[in-house]
């Protein structure tokens, strides 16, 4: 925050001047002791990766029979994990991206730590279509290497699609990631006391020196990356939604899942960057970085993205009337009122109800507690969304006959929360041993900020 008096930048409720910036950011890493509160979270969600480390062991020796899939619901968790998963990473790419083209100053306290969740959330998601196909290791036939019996690819399967998407968003996202703490790289090589760790954000900072022709480069790079990140916001969740549009299916072959996806991921992104984003600033005292400001603009594109996601349901539901089609009604109906119609009200309930009728409330989007409060709603009901797709619309097919239930098994739980477990692993890791605000960025806000190289550098 901009002092009025005197034009500095200040942390509020500190009084602390620009300067303590730097070191706030890099006392979190370069401190020699460890806070306890982060070993506790570690330690569960360490057993939560270990539970999932149980569950594919198990998964391996026995098959996907361990899980609840069956005929007619072939498609169980791992579908819906997967989609969620990629879903949570979207608001890191376009907080990083597209904020960045458009210039939104705001965004540069929480940008460092959503693209960290992008690369941990596509990691957690990728594990899906690797473990489902029943035999993993030959996952490597995913891709279009060549072999010596020309065996290809079958470029028209939806999950090859998933593949080149995924790889190529998550190629971009951790590219993106790395080239944006080099310069927060070169100042933890330079504040640090330690041999070891001079040595290794030396070596990770790439003999950054902060000479105009590196922030040139820097800058050149980051808008280039940004500008390939962009397109990935709209094509990777929309080629992800093709796995259902391109089916026969009643209530999947469908046009609105394309927007409605994409939309449904922003959504569902914003709202972990708030569940991972709160926690932070309580934790770490950085209430003057991570302001209510952030909070309260999360909130205003979190309103706007749910609007759309309330307009794709509407959608979904009038079309099943308007189509004049027997199958498209009747999933309709028993999407809302059949067996398991009670996951279909959760989601309206999460996703449409709850979150857009408060956060017109500025008074509430400030609320911190309201806020974290809302980012879990939003999330479990993101994840009920593809519950209902995947299991609800594949339970009642064509022929009654056909028809079947489906109730997850303990493998399915434990290899989801597994996944959490291992998400929040490496989210500590990064905390704990890398810059998770950007310092140069925060500080290239202030009034009159430039850059001021040596004299010896601004000659290279």
């Amino acid at each position: 925050m901009i002092d009025p008096a005197t034009g500095e930048f200040r942390v509020i409720g500190q009084g602390q001047t620009f300067r303590s910036i730097t070191e706030k950011i890099a006392r979190i890493v370069l401190t020699p002791k460890t806070p306890m509160g982060w070993f506790g979270l570690f330690t569960i969600a360490g057993g939560g990766a270990t539970m999932l480390m149980v569950a594919l062991t198990w998964l391996f020796l026995k098959g996907v029979g361990i899980w609840a899939i069956s005929q007619p619901v072939a498609w169980g968790f791992a579908i819906i994990n997967f989609v969620w998963w990629i879903g949570i990473g979207h608001a890191g790419t376009l907080i990083s991206a597209i904020l960045l083209l458009f210039k939104q100053g705001w965004r540069n306290a929480i940008s460092r730590f959503a693209e960290a969740m992008t690369i941990f959330a596509v990691m957690c998601a990728g594990l899906f279509p690797l473990i489902h196909v029943g035999r993993p290791w030959l996952s490597y036939w995913l891709f279009p290497l060549p072999f010596t019996m020309t065996v290809w690819p079958q470029f028209r399967s939806p999950l090859m699609w998933d593949v080149f998407a995924v790889s190529t968003y998550f190629t971009i996202s951790i590219v993106f990631w790395y080239v944006g703490m080099i310069p927060d790289l070169a100042t933890l090589r330079d504040r640090s006391e330690s041999k070891l760790a001079q040595y290794f954000y030396g070596m990770i900072s790439l003999g950054w020196r902060g000479s105009i022709r590196h922030w040139v480069r820097y800058e050149t790079a980051s808008l280039l990356l940004a500008g390939l990140a962009t397109p990935l916001v709209l094509s990777v969740h929309t080629v992800i939604s093709f796995d259902f549009a391109v089916a026969v299916l009643p209530g999947w072959h469908t046009t609105v899942f394309p927007p409605l996806f994409v939309a449904g991921a922003i959504y569902s992104g914003f709202a972990m960057v708030l569940t991972l984003a709160i926690p932070l600033r309580k934790f770490y005292h950085l209430e003057g970085l991570v302001t209510e400001r952030h909070i309260d603009n999360i909130g205003k594109l979190m309103l706007v993205t749910g609007f759309i996601v309330a307009y794709g349901y509407a959608i979904e539901a009038f079309m099943g009337w308007y189509s004049a089609n027997h199958w498209e009604a009747f999933l309709t109906w028993n999407q809302m009122f059949g067996p398991m119609g009670w996951s279909y009200w959760v989601l309206i309930a999460s996703n449409v109800a709850i979150p857009l009728t408060t956060l017109w409330s500025r008074k509430l989007r400030t609320n911190i507690a309201f806020m974290f409060f809302i980012s879990i709603v939003v999330n479990t009901g993101m994840w009920m969304e593809r519950f209902v797709i995947v299991v609800v619309s594949l339970t009642r097919d064509f022929l009654p006959s056909a028809w079947g239930t489906y109730r997850a098994t303990k493998w399915d739980y434990m290899t989801f929360f597994g996944t959490i477990g291992f998400f929040t692993v490496l989210f500590l890791l990064f905390v704990r041993f890398l810059p998770m605000i950007p310092m140069n960025e925060i500080r290239m806000l202030l009034p009159g900020a430039k850059i001021k190289p040596k004299v010896a550098e601004a000659a290279d």
